[in-house]
């Protein structure tokens, strides 16, 4: 269908066309001014993202698009729609309970009036900004900025109740918790001071360090009483044999010494004797009695001299023994020093742990004791709703350029649904297309100005086709 064929269509069922125009304008014209007035009226509130008083740390999650969609879903929630009836009183309000008992059925009054007012009730965010912007449409202005605003304020009110209501409930479970962190720590810390009473321990590092000291001087002296023992076992074995007059204690011994000076002597004194009057002289006799006198002290006294090696021997033997006695008995006394000290340490760490976790949940209890009594929200109201003068619903001229638009719509609809069940031909070339013949001539309109009286003026249109038969 070209554009000249729908207008010919238009032209020839204006009348249809004018008749479904009128009745959606005129239509709407009267919903519009029959339909009760609407009065709208705003507030906003903000969502305050600075950091919180209590934990001074901000809450990242506050500038994100899901936590204001979160608020959107608090204010439009039946906790707070009802919060709201029970601020303003509305279940006292006569009107509203003849209109419960009217339409409320089975549902309590708050349900009903949850239900009734929610209708009412829009929330829109802002794109960039953390403003919600809260909006009640009624019949009665004062009525609509009254709602608007309750609604606000029992938001900010539930935001309060949604922090210190689990506030509370996390104070009890850590109030509970630092109770039995204390008894905890009360225990350890008795276990650790009836430990130290028992074993007597004061300081148990430097009594171990004092230990230590001990075992490792006992180690030494143990180290130098055994080379002093292996050299008099050696000098005693030496004393034993037949080079006991080689012993360096023979030799520095001042008797020994001087009976053996005394015996050189007394042999040089025999040589002589001996020279000058024989064998048998009395004198020579004498001399050799006074030689084997010697001989024999000389002997008695190297004998004392190695028995006092032997006896030397077996004190620096004993002494061995005994400091290595009092080493390992040392030794076994460090191993138990450092058993009670790993012991004591266990109980000391029990301790520190104990006291660790009370501190941590005693802080933890101060903060939730805190954020307990905060009476500060994160929303705050921006504006308040004023009473609108004009009402926002419904909008006449809107309405009507509405209907306007869509009548027009339907009046063409109307008119081209009526040409497809009465299809007539409005213009030649409907003609060559119904019929695929060419068109010899058009007759005008007899009230067409272009009409000549007397003659029929005819227009020459296309001829006919080279393959058809003249008429």
């Amino acid at each position: 269908m070209s554009f000249s064929q729908f207008l010919a269509i238009l032209r020839a069922r204006k009348m249809a066309a004018f008749i479904a125009f009128a009745v959606v304008v005129l239509l709407a014209l009267a919903l519009s001014l029959l339909l009760p007035k609407k009065y709208k009226a705003e507030a906003s509130v903000v969502i305050d993202a600075k950091p919180d008083p209590v934990s001074a740390l901000g809450n990242a999650t506050m500038s994100l698009p899901n936590f204001v969609a979160t608020q959107i879903d608090i204010i439009t929630s039946d906790r707070v729609a009802l919060r709201v009836i029970r601020d303003l009183k509305l279940t006292e309000v006569p009107v509203l309970r003849e209109q419960w008992q009217k339409d409320g059925g089975d549902s309590t009054i708050e349900q009903f009036l949850i239900e009734l007012f929610q209708l009412g009730l829009e929330v829109k965010p802002s794109r960039e900004s953390n403003v919600i912007t809260v909006s009640y449409k009624s019949a009665d202005p004062r009525f609509s900025a009254t709602l608007a605003n309750a609604f606000i304020q029992a938001y900010i009110s539930t935001t309060l109740e949604l922090r210190s209501d689990p506030a509370q409930n996390f104070r009890r479970f850590f109030d509970t918790q630092t109770k039995e962190a204390r008894e905890s720590l009360e225990k350890a810390q008795a276990k650790l001071s009836a430990y130290q009473q028992e074993k007597g321990i004061i300081a148990t590092d430097e009594r171990l360090d004092v230990e230590n000291s001990r075992l490792n001087e006992l180690s030494s002296q143990l180290t130098q009483m055994q080379a002093i023992s292996a050299e008099s076992n050696s000098r005693q074995g030496q004393a034993q044999g037949a080079r006991a007059d080689q012993l360096a204690e023979v030799l520095n011994n001042p008797l020994i010494s001087g009976l053996k000076a005394d015996l050189s002597r007394n042999e040089a004194k025999l040589k002589e004797l001996n020279s000058k009057f024989g064998d048998a002289h009395p004198q020579v006799v004498e001399a050799k009695a006074n030689i084997g006198e010697l001989r024999s002290r000389i002997d008695a006294e190297t004998k004392k001299v190695t028995s006092g090696v032997g006896v030397n021997n077996t004190i620096n033997q004993g002494r061995v023994a005994q400091v290595r006695g009092a080493l390992d008995a040392q030794r076994n006394k460090v191993l138990q020093l450092k058993a009670v000290r790993d012991e004591g340490m266990l109980l000391q760490r029990e301790v520190d742990n104990s006291q660790r976790a009370y501190d941590l949940l005693t802080a933890r209890l101060n903060q939730t004791a805190l954020e307990a009594q905060s009476n500060q929200s994160y929303a705050t109201m921006l504006t308040m709703a004023q009473p609108p003068s004009e009402p926002s619903s419904p909008k006449v001229v809107r309405n009507m350029v509405v209907a306007v638009f869509f009548g027009l719509l339907i009046a063409i609809a109307a008119v081209m649904t009526l040409e497809k069940f009465d299809r007539r031909a409005r213009s030649s070339e409907d003609l060559v297309n119904a019929f695929g013949l060419p068109v010899l001539g058009v007759l005008p309109n007899p009230n067409a100005k272009r009409f000549v009286s007397g003659r029929l003026a005819m227009a020459a249109i296309p001829a006919l086709t080279a393959n058809q038969p003249q008429p």
